[in-house]
């Protein structure tokens, strides 16, 4: 043993995990705080846009400046970096990661297909105790409509007027036509951006302290805040919309959770944004306690309190900025409508991985194109950033008001926590947030209306589309064929068994789908080999590889009928390409091989249907499947460890030639029977896999009620012509696939 090497290798460690952290936090500042950083833009002029007026004594610029600084220590230092980030979903973060954190521990699911076997992954396990922002186009509108708003200090307001809307509308529309790209394109450019913007924001701060009010640090004290509100009173509680602004972006350090870590998010906010945003706040108080001429509608601008001969340099990183910051939005959007599309809370979309590397980059055509109209309807009929930011200012405290009632549960169901410590962390952190809401919603004819109706909207669409799903899933469980009917067919089901494998697509994890019998009521002749898959998300953001599939047995063995379960977690990529198709029959493969029967002549006796195995993918497991292409297979010798024992067939797709073989290892357990039927699954690949795939139509029952109706008749069926066939479906060859169609009266 030698003491100093091992300790040279556990510094050398510690030096390379520092390394990454400090790289993530360096990252961490691009993606996560984008948003956060632009927040003195606007905040200022929001705040004082009401019936504050700025007089003499500088009362209300302290207090307005004391109100800032609490709410920034309050909400996203002490609420989000010290707890809410420690409520982690295995490592994601957001919403629908609290979301799913509470039903795993609360024995809920709003997932129809759930099993108890679910319970069992590695993941779904694990202690939370140590994924997406809110969707706002009035954010990204807001933050770049402020960002070209600096133009005025430059132009007459009558030009001024004619260029802020077409400058904004220009970026937002060079910003949506270059997300096809990918993030990874130019995510490399992000933290330089924020980090120069954050440089000029704490270097113009720390000159206007020292230049105009050295003294302004003691309107630091809580006792300003109070005072303006108990002076203005009904104008500082109406002032507090514009005051919840410089909070807009602190949930993207729990929503991008999943893309860094906690340490690396802590140390980027507490050394760079926190004091960076402080200092810029406190310059922006110095000079205008020093400045009371509010001719001008700009004169609580930022970029007043900007040297002239810097502005524009300024406005130009400004507007840098704000574009990386509706760029996190942005991302956020594609990410929390793919979770809610996994958890079956949202019709299925187009999802486009931009990038091999990273699951998490992706790029939702149908909803940047949606998002972009959203944005610039809004710019173009609000035109100013006052009504932008009460619109913004709802979405934001809405989430943050989500998530402390969520948190508040996690820390009694998840942590096992006293339940007034949960009652405490309501009380402190739901009254500052609650206050700041209906200040908010005070405002609902002056913008404040806009994320109320997109909610509503989006509400509607999310509950047609799931209470749809449910019916269809519970009329699926209702109609199932039993299994005694299967065992009364014999081997041969009463039908013609052709050549090749059959893959019916359902969505029960029990029993046989009414569709299989529509089927061969119809067309009596099915494959050699039939399986039942049923592709299903499950409420955790991973699920490993060697846990992926399920796999059992239908029937006797000779009948060759599997049900074969495929598991993904709301942040899984599911790649619609030939692995997939080689991971599932050498996962049924492998369920052969080391199958456990109860009795002496398994033949026998057939298997309960709920016995199911997990079995892993292909290259989790001692039975590998490979593919050689070659170009002339009758002369090709292909060596191989002398121990392993193989079963060859051929596939021909497209102009090539592909071996395809198992690799079994040599056991005294794999007996005659067993390499027949692997033989037998091997022929049947051989012949070809053919995809049986349900066409449902849904229709209420005659005397249901007329809000069912409309819900199943008008809204759901308009939903499901009008979304994205399954992953499965549509990575399925034209040429290899049999639609069923079947009307479901629910």
């Amino acid at each position: 043993m030698d003491p100093e090497g091992g300790t040279t290798r556990q510094n050398s460690a510690k030096r390379e995990s520092w390394r990454t952290v400090l790289t993530l936090a360096y990252q961490s500042l691009g993606v996560v705080y984008g948003d956060l950083s632009i927040s003195p833009l606007y905040v200022f002029r929001s705040t004082f846009a009401e019936d504050i007026k700025h007089t003499e004594s500088n009362e209300e610029v302290f207090g307005v400046l004391s109100l800032v600084f609490w709410t920034i220590t309050l909400v996203p230092l002490l609420k989000y970096v010290f707890v809410v980030l420690k409520a982690d979903d295995n490592g994601e973060g957001g919403t629908f990661a609290l979301y799913s954190l509470l039903c795993r521990h609360a024995k809920v699911s709003s997932l129809p297909n759930y099993q108890v076997a679910d319970e069992e992954l590695q993941e779904y396990k694990k202690d939370s105790r140590g994924a997406a922002p809110e969707t706002s186009f009035a954010r990204g509108s807001a933050a770049l409509f402020s960002a070209v708003s600096g133009l005025e200090l430059s132009m007459s307001k009558e030009k001024h007027t004619y260029v802020e809307v077409p400058a904004a509308c220009i970026i937002l529309i060079g910003l949506f036509a270059l997300q096809h790209y990918g993030t990874h394109r130019v995510g490399f450019l992000f933290a330089p951006v924020i980090i120069t913007w954050l440089f000029c924001l704490s270097t113009i701060g720390i000159y206007n302290i020292f230049y105009w009010n050295l003294h302004v640090y003691k309107a630091l004290s809580p006792y300003y805040a109070f005072q303006l509100l108990r002076k203005t009173q009904k104008g500082g509680w109406m002032a507090l919309g514009g005051i919840l602004l410089c909070i807009t972006g602190s949930e993207a350090m729990f929503a991008d959770l999943g893309h860094f870590t906690q340490l690396s998010i802590k140390i980027a906010f507490t050394s760079v944004v926190y004091p960076s945003l402080i200092l810029a706040y406190m310059g922006q108080a110095a000079y205008l306690s020093k400045h009371h001429n509010i001719a001008q509608d700009y004169h609580f601008g930022f970029y007043e309190s900007v040297p002239e001969k810097l502005r524009w340099p300024v406005l130009v990183i400004a507007i840098l900025a704000a574009v990386v910051g509706s760029q996190a939005i942005i991302t956020g959007t594609f990410s929390i409508i793919k979770q809610c599309s996994s958890l079956s809370c949202f019709p299925r979309v187009k999802v486009i991985h931009t990038s091999s590397k990273i699951h998490g980059q992706i790029y939702i055509p149908e909803i940047n194109w949606l998002l972009m109209m959203l944005c610039l309807a809004v710019t173009i009929c609000f035109r100013d950033t006052k009504r932008l930011g009460h619109a913004a200012g709802l979405a934001v405290i809405t989430v943050m008001l989500v998530t402390t009632c969520l948190m508040s549960m996690v820390i009694v169901l998840c942590w096992h926590q006293n339940v007034l410590l949960a009652l405490g962390f309501v009380f402190i952190f739901g009254s500052i947030e609650a206050l700041f809401f209906s200040a908010s919603l005070i405002k609902f004819l002056q913008g404040a209306w806009v994320p109320i109706a997109l909610a509503l909207v989006l509400l509607t669409v999310m509950y047609a589309w799931h209470y749809g799903t449910l019916k269809k899933y519970e009329y699926d469980v209702q109609n199932k064929v039993s299994i005694n009917w299967l065992l009364d067919q014999g081997p041969s089901l009463g039908i013609v068994r052709v050549h090749g494998v059959g893959l019916l697509h359902t969505e029960l994890v029990s029993g046989i789908p009414v569709i299989f019998f529509q089927f061969v009521a119809n067309l009596p002749a099915f494959h050699q080999v039939l399986v039942f898959l049923c592709i299903k998300h499950v409420p955790v953001p991973h699920v490993k590889a060697k846990e992926r599939f399920l796999v059992g047995r239908i029937g006797p063995k000779e009948f060759r009928i599997y049900r074969c379960i495929v598991r993904y977690g709301y942040h899984d990529v599911h790649r619609d390409d030939f692995e997939f198709e080689n991971d599932l029959i050498c996962s049924i493969a492998e369920f052969i091989r080391t199958e456990r029967t109860e009795s002496n002549s398994p033949n026998d006796e057939p298997l309960k249907d709920d016995r199911m195995a997990v079995v892993g993918t292909c290259s989790t497991h001692s039975l590998l499947m490979s593919e050689d292409k070659v170009d002339n297979v009758e002369n090709v010798d292909l060596p191989g460890p002398s121990e392993l024992k193989e079963i060859k067939s051929l596939k021909v797709t497209q102009q090539q030639k592909k071996r395809v073989r198992f690799l079994v290892p040599e056991s005294p357990k794999i007996d005659t029977r067993v390499m027949e039927e692997l033989e037998e699954l091997m022929e049947a690949r051989e012949a070809g896999v053919a995809y049986i795939i349900g066409q449902t139509h849904m229709r209420a029952k005659p005397g249901s009620s007329m809000l069912k109706k409309i819900g199943i008749n008008l809204v759901y069926e308009f939903l499901r012509r009008n979304s994205r066939a399954p992953s499965f479906v549509t990575g399925v060859p034209h040429a290899s696939s049999l639609e069923v169609g079947m009307m479901y009266q629910v």
